[in-house]
C-alpha cells in the first residue's frame, strides 16, 4: 500500500467525520531542531481547518490551514527528506504509515486509542498566552506530562501563569526594540513565572532576551539551571543572591519582584529606577515596616476609629505603603497602575504595582514631595523604606 492509500484514508476520515488526530515523525529533513507535526480539526469563525502544531525542541509553531491546503502540507511533509513515519487516529482504527529501509512505504492498522473531541471551538486558545503545554520546561517544573497535560493539582499555577502574561502582554509588546533586552526577576523561587516570561518575549514576542533570576536559596538555583539546560534555554540564568545585594553590570530593561517580603519588594523597586528600567512589576508581600510605625506612633486622626483594629491597621498599612511606593515610581518618571494580580481566593496578597518609564516632570516630582510629606506628616511616619533608600 502506497501514500496516496494513505492521503485517501486521510481524506475520507475528515469527510466522515471519524477523524480525530495526525502525528508525523521520524523527521529526516533539514529544519533544525524540528521533531514532529502534530494536527487536529479546529473550527475557526464557523470554517472547519486543520490545525498544526510544529514541536521544535524548544518552541511550538501554530498553522491554521483550510483542509485542502492542509491536506496538500502533509503529502508535501511525508517525503524521504522530509517525515518518513505518520499516525492517523480515527474512531475506529489507527492506520500507520512508515517508510521502511527498501525505500518502500506500507501502512499499517492498529486498534484505536483516541477519543474525539467534545468541541473543535478553537476560540479559547486565544486566552493562553504562554502557548503549548506540551514545552519542555512546563513538564520540567511538574505543571504537566509527557502529553501536555496540565496536572490537576497545577492547575491554579497555570492559570496564574497566564493571567500574568496577559496583564503584562501590553507592556511587554510595548518594550523598545533593541539588540537585546535585559530582564531580571528579583526573587524568583522555582521560576515558574521567570520561565513563562522569558518564553513568552523570546519565542512568543520574537525579543532576543537575557533572562536573571535572582534567589537566595541554592537549591532552588541549582533546580533553575538544570531545567533551563534542560529546556534548552539561551541567555537564562538563576543566580544566588539577595536583592538587596544584586549589583547589575548594565542597565535593566524589565524587573520583576514577586512576593518580596516586606521591604525587599522597596530594594527591588529601586534596582530598576537606578538600572533605568523600562518596566518595573512587583507583587508586594508583607508591610512591616510601615505597621511597626503606625503601631509606634498611633496618629490621632479621622481614621484612628479605624486603625484600633488590628485586622483594619494590617489592611491600612498595606494601602498605605503600597501607595507611598506608586507615588515614588511617579516622581521617577514612571507611569504607574495598581490591579489585581490574582483572586483574593487564593491570597489577599494580591495587588500588583505597574510601573512603565516614561519622562521626569520637575513640576509633579515638587508636587509628589509635598504629598508624600503630607502624608507622612498626617499618619506619623518618620519614613517609607523606599523613600530612603532612592534619596528622595
Amino acid at each position: 500500500m502506497t501514500l496516496p492509500s494513505f492521503i485517501n484514508k486521510l481524506k475520507l476520515a475528515i469527510e466522515n467525520e471519524s477523524f480525530i488526530k495526525l502525528s508525523l515523525g521520524n523527521y529526516k529533513g533539514n529544519e533544525p531542531n524540528l521533531k514532529n507535526i502534530y494536527a487536529k480539526l479546529v473550527l475557526i469563525k464557523r470554517e472547519l481547518k486543520i490545525s498544526f502544531t510544529l514541536r521544535y525542541q524548544t518552541r511550538d509553531i501554530t498553522k491554521n490551514m483550510p483542509i485542502e491546503e492542509g491536506i496538500t502540507y502533509i503529502i508535501e511533509q511525508l517525503q524521504t527528506d522530509g517525515f518518513r513515519a505518520a499516525t492517523l487516529f480515527n474512531q475506529t482504527e489507527n492506520i500507520v504509515l512508515q517508510y521502511n529501509n527498501k525505500g518502500d512505504w506500507f501502512i499499517k492498522t492498529e486498534k484505536a486509542t483516541a477519543s474525539k473531541p467534545t468541541s473543535l471551538t478553537h476560540d479559547h486558545q486565544k486566552e493562553r498566552k504562554v502557548g503549548s503545554t506540551s514545552k519542555q520546561y512546563l513538564q520540567e517544573l511538574r505543571l504537566t506530562d509527557e502529553n501536555g497535560k496540565v496536572y490537576k493539582n497545577a492547575q491554579d499555577k497555570w492559570k496564574q501563569i497566564n493571567h500574568y502574561i496577559e496583564l503584562l502582554s501590553t507592556e511587554l509588546k510595548n518594550l523598545p526594540k533593541k539588540e537585546k533586552l535585559k530582564v531580571v526577576d528579583m526573587g524568583a523561587g522555582k521560576g515558574y513565572l521567570t520561565f513563562a516570561l522569558h518564553d513568552y518575549l523570546s519565542q512568543e514576542l520574537g525579543y532576543n532576551v537575557l533572562t536573571e533570576g535572582i534567589e537566595y536559596r541554592d537549591d532552588l538555583v541549582e533546580l533553575c539551571n538544570q531545567i533551563a539546560k534542560k529546556a534548552a534555554f539561551k541567555d537564562f540564568e538563576f543566580k544566588q543572591g539577595t536583592i538587596e545585594d544584586y549589583q547589575p553590570e548594565a542597565d535593566i530593561d524589565v524587573l520583576i519582584a514577586l512576593h518580596a517580603c516586606d521591604t525587599a519588594t522597596d530594594d527591588a523597586i529601586y534596582k530598576g529606577i537606578k538600572y533605568n528600567a523600562e518596566l518595573i512589576v512587583v507583587a508586594p508581600c508583607c508591610h512591616k515596616q510601615v505597621r511597626r510605625e503606625l503601631e509606634r506612633v498611633k496618629a490621632s486622626n479621622e481614621l484612628d476609629f479605624m486603625t484600633q483594629y488590628g485586622i483594619f491597621l494590617e489592611r491600612h498599612a498595606e494601602m498605605l505603603t503600597d501607595s507611598i511606593r506608586a507615588l515614588i515610581l511617579e516622581y521617577f518618571g514612571y507611569q504607574t497602575k495598581v490591579m489585581q494580580f490574582i483572586s483574593d481566593a487564593h491570597t489577599p496578597k494580591n495587588v500588583m504595582i505597574v510601573g512603565v518609564k516614561k519622562s521626569i516632570n520637575l513640576d509633579k516630582q515638587k508636587e509628589i514631595k509635598n504629598r508624600l510629606n503630607e502624608i507622612k506628616n498626617y499618619f506619623g511616619l518618620d519614613y517609607h523604606h523606599l523613600e530612603r533608600i532612592s534619596h528622595l
